[in-house]
C-alpha cells in the first residue's frame, strides 16, 4: 500500500561485505571486486558485472568450488588507475566510469564491452577516485 503519511524508514550503513568467491579465482588485496552471478571476481573487461568494492584481503580459491572461500569487500570511494587509452577526465566527474581490469577504469563502456565501476568523484595525477555504492 502506498504511503498516506510520513514514515520512519529504517536505514542500514553498509561499509563492508563478506562475499562468496567464484571457483578458480584468485583475488588480490586492493583490487576492484565485482559480482558475476552472485560470486566475487576481480574486475575485468566484461559486460554484466556488478561493481562491489575493494578487496580488503588476499583470497585464493583457484582449487575451490563456487563459494568455498569468501572475501571481505569494502564499499566507498577508492582511487584506481586511469586507462591511458580511454582516460577519465575532469569533465567526467559525477558520471559513470567503466571497468577495464581489477585496478583500471576508463571513461567509456568500450563499445558495450565494459561494466560500470561507479561514479567518478575526482581525477588527479595518480588516478581516478571512484565511488562504489
Amino acid at each position: 500500500m502506498a504511503l498516506a503519511a510520513g514514515r520512519n524508514t529504517p536505514e542500514r550503513q553498509v561499509s563492508c561485505l563478506v562475499l562468496p568467491v567464484k571457483a578458480g579465482i584468485r583475488i588480490f588485496e586492493g583490487s576492484l571486486i565485482t559480482l558475476a552471478s552472485g560470486y566475487a571476481v576481480p574486475g575485468s573487461e566484461s559486460v554484466g558485472l556488478t561493481a562491489a568494492g575493494r578487496a580488503e584481503e588476499y583470497v585464493d580459491n583457484t582449487e575451490g568450488q563456487d563459494g568455498d572461500a569468501t572475501v571481505k569487500v569494502k564499499r566507498g570511494c577508492f582511487r584506481f588507475e586511469n586507462d591511458q587509452n580511454d582516460p577519465v577526465l575532469q569533465s567526467h566527474v559525477l558520471s559513470n566510469c567503466y571497468i577495464v581490469d581489477d585496478e583500471t577504469v576508463s571513461s567509456s563502456d568500450g563499445s558495450s564491452s565494459r561494466s560500470i565501476a561507479g561514479k567518478v568523484i575526482a581525477v588527479d595525477t595518480y588516478g581516478v577516485w571512484v565511488e562504489i555504492e
